[in-house]
């Protein structure tokens, strides 16, 4: 499993069917990269001035973040992101 260095986080993409008004469901390929993903791992958190600031989201957390601000990683045929807690928007509750 992937372990996150400070105040990174792990993603596992929660894929969004999307239907038109109509009932037609778009393909993947035609449809905007998702943006809700379900925290798989986090890191210990971010330094600022000498002491370390704790990430606030944690493990199983559904969240929404920015669309175009992770670094994809495959392993073990599973695909998930990296991103930087500053780039979560929210927690789904």
């Amino acid at each position: 499993m992937l372990k996150p260095l400070h105040d990174h986080v792990v993603l596992e993409v929660i894929k969004q069917e999307k239907t038109t008004k109509s009932g037609i469901v778009l393909p993947e390929k035609d449809q905007d990269t998702p943006t809700i993903g379900k925290v798989v791992a986090i890191g210990e958190g971010r330094f600022e001035s000498g002491k370390t600031i704790p990430i606030k989201v944690k493990k199983d957390d559904k969240v929404i973040f920015k669309k175009y601000a992770s670094t994809d990683v495959k392993l073990d045929g599973k695909e998930y992101l990296i991103i930087k807690e500053s780039d979560i928007l929210a927690i789904l509750e």
